[in-house]
């Protein structure tokens, strides 16, 4: 049976806190609010915890996790060979949606880093998240609190949805603030490479480090999450589509046999006069964007349609997020 527990996002109570806690120390999983999704959590030095996420998420070993830390003490337990650019953007950028790749500590489990001499290290800007951790007084390994493969949560009822009884407990502290995953940044290499695009974006890091490398080789992204699975999907076949207007629709949709129901999911104030299709319309501005779009897509999916086109948004600065998001998530052709 999976618990729920409700707190205030900017004042958890301490006595729920400490329940959660002590589901981490004794070697449980506790889903928890980030600033970016809900994270499914434990204790990441215990070999046998962190073998518990894999499982209840179904997740293949070959995905590392993150491991998050609530102090600059807490990094040393997990991480090693912290460069002065580093500490630098540690300075500039945590707490807060940036999670940086170092060398391993022997102490962390070969499962959270997929086997590899790296691990991937971040402090969440969330007072939940944060007291969690001191009071486990441990580094926390979490990946999204989803099934794999499926949108991540940012909201504890897509959590309990995917993984009820699955999963020890939940703390729920409303919705996310950003809605898509943190941006993961190479540090072993120099220059230093993006792994994986997020709300901290490449000219954010240009300002504090200098001019970063190329995108990663297959080898590099092995040491991030989030990379090389298709993620983020719905059930139906999605199709992504950069700008939309009537005619940019797929041809498939013109043939009436051919789909039982079609979602669109977009900003553009788009309407076709036939029953088989719905729309579910969000934002344009990348934040706004980044808090629906997979909310949208969970919505979509209780439609029970038989495809979902999504209107992408620009792509750069924040966007450049949304968009990897959603290009990892379609089972169909860009237009």
């Amino acid at each position: 049976m999976t618990q729920v527990l409700q707190l205030e996002a900017k004042s958890p109570r301490p006595e729920v806190i400490e329940q959660a806690a002590a589901v981490i120390r004794t070697g449980g999983l506790v889903a928890f609010p980030t600033e970016t999704v809900y994270g499914l959590g434990a204790d990441a030095l215990n070999e046998a915890a962190v073998a518990r996420i894999f499982e209840a998420k179904g997740r293949p070993p070959d995905n590392p996790l993150i491991a998050h830390v609530a102090n600059r003490e807490m990094l040393d337990v997990v991480a090693t060979g912290i460069s002065e650019n580093a500490e630098r953007l540690i300075e500039r950028f945590w707490p807060g949606p940036l999670t940086i790749v170092l060398q391993r500590q022997p102490v962390v489990p070969f499962s959270i880093s997929a086997g590899l001499p790296t691990v991937a290290v971040r402090m969440p800007k969330h007072d939940v998240a944060l007291a969690l951790i001191r009071a486990s007084n441990t580094p926390i390994a979490a990946p999204s609190a989803n099934r794999s493969g499926k949108p991540s949560p940012t909201l504890a009822a897509h959590v309990l949805e995917d993984l009820r009884g699955r999963i020890d407990l939940i703390l729920d502290a409303g919705a996310t603030e950003i809605g898509v995953e943190s941006t993961v940044l190479d540090m072993t290499i120099d220059p230093p490479v993006i792994l994986r695009p997020g709300w901290v974006t490449s000219e954010m890091l240009n300002d504090v480090i200098g001019p970063l490398g190329l995108s990663g080789s297959d080898e590099l992204l092995m040491r991030s999450p989030g990379t090389r699975h298709r993620h983020y999907s719905p059930r139906a076949r999605l199709i992504l589509i950069e700008e939309t207007s009537p005619e940019q629709l797929p041809d498939i949709y013109a043939d009436p046999r051919s789909h039982r129901s079609i979602v669109f999911i977009g900003h553009s104030d788009l309407y076709i006069d036939d029953p088989r299709f719905h729309t579910i319309q969000i934002g344009s501005d990348p934040g706004e964007y980044a808090r629906s779009i997979y909310a949208a897509l969970r919505e979509a999916d209780r439609l029970n349609p038989d495809l979902i086109i999504v209107e992408g948004i620009s792509d750069s600065g924040e966007g450049a997020a949304v968009m990897d998001r959603l290009r990892r998530a379609a089972s169909g052709p860009s237009k």
